[in-house]
């Protein structure tokens, strides 16, 4: 009997997006030397033509098969590989691209079972720029920047199905996964620069003895993608606030108005006390308040140190908020998987 091959992959692209850096190390980007970068599409067609036109700063392409016979598992492998993006600095009218460094790819020996076989590829680097810069471990001076970088596993079954996962990934930059069709499925959903700054190096990265846990944000909706471009670059410029992990962005109950853009962090939803959903980068919330008299009508609870971009709803499409409201359970709904948001 002839075998059966299947195929699947996962792919992760790392990019740095605005207000991700804090502190002096913002200077270059804010003075045009260097450049945070564009979000990357929601649907991967060509990966080289990203790498090639500077969308991103790594990629993890997992791709992997597996050949069944009467059931049985008689033959898999890896396919994918590791792409590296470079850095361009601008110097007056003059723009210099720096190759990043590519790490060798790590892929431990895949774990097979009767029924799947799971690959595992990690794939990172750093920029070719030097950035030396006194740090809190050994050596406390660190020449070069700090290493990106992201895990991911892939398992494949005998029925050809097949499930990711984001396994570990560097605090920072922003990461996003996208599955065999190549669709944007899930974001990375916090994204510390400080720590990434001082701790990312050496043996605290997949090539020393250690990676770091991922946490892991469902994808907005295509309107609340819209409302972010609304917020953030339509009109009077928003306020960032830093939530610290536990605290409450607003209350039950509570007056208010404001609309919010998660840009970091992970956001509890809680309706009477009990925890309904979790929200990450890119939700926007609070629009039944700014619709329906202004009372919140949920507490929003950071999980996580959270980032958050508050606007007046005056600046935003009324139709646009209604139509997210829509979206978001009433309570009594019985939608499943439909939230109340604020």
């Amino acid at each position: 009997m002839a075998s059966t091959r299947f195929e699947s992959s996962v792919t992760s692209v790392s990019w740095i997006p605005s207000e991700a850096i804090a502190g002096l190390s913002r200077i270059p980007f804010e003075m045009g030397i260097t450049h945070y970068d564009q979000p990357p599409p929601d649907q991967i067609v060509d990966l080289e033509e990203l790498r090639r036109t500077d969308r991103f700063r790594e990629a993890n392409e997992l791709r992997a098969f597996i050949e069944v016979e009467d059931e049985r598992i008689v033959g898999h492998g890896h396919l994918g590989q590791g792409h590296i993006g470079a850095t361009t600095v601008r110097v007056g009218p003059a723009a210099i691209r720096f190759p990043a460094v590519h790490l060798p790819d790590i892929r431990p020996e895949p774990e097979v079972t009767a029924s799947s076989v799971r690959f595992v590829q990690t794939v990172g680097g750093r920029m070719g720029l030097p950035t030396p810069r006194p740090v809190r471990h050994k050596p406390f001076v660190q020449f070069w920047p700090s290493l990106a970088w992201t895990t991911l596993a892939l398992t494949l079954k005998v029925d050809g199905s097949s499930t990711h996962e984001l396994v570990g990934a560097s605090p920072f930059p922003r990461h996003w996964i996208y599955d065999h069709e190549g669709r944007l499925v899930e974001k990375s959903g916090v994204v510390d620069f400080a720590t990434w700054f001082n701790d990312s190096f050496g043996d605290r990265t997949p090539w020393g003895t250690s990676d770091s846990p991922a946490v892991v944000a469902a994808v907005e909706s295509a309107l609340e993608r819209q409302l972010s471009a609304s917020i953030m670059h339509g009109g009077a410029k928003p306020k960032i606030r830093t939530i610290a992990s536990g605290e409450a962005l607003v209350e039950q109950g509570a007056p208010g108005t404001e609309v919010y853009l998660i840009l970091d962090g992970i956001i509890a939803v809680e309706v009477d006390g009990d925890p309904v959903a979790e929200i990450g980068p890119g939700a926007v919330v609070g629009e039944r308040a700014a619709l329906e008299g202004g009372t919140r009508t949920a507490t929003l609870r950071a999980t996580t140190r959270a980032r958050v971009a508050e606007v007046p709803p005056d600046g935003l499409s009324t139709d646009d908020l209604d139509t997210l409201a829509a979206t978001h359970r009433r309570e009594g709904d019985v939608a499943p998987n439909v939230i109340d948001q604020g």
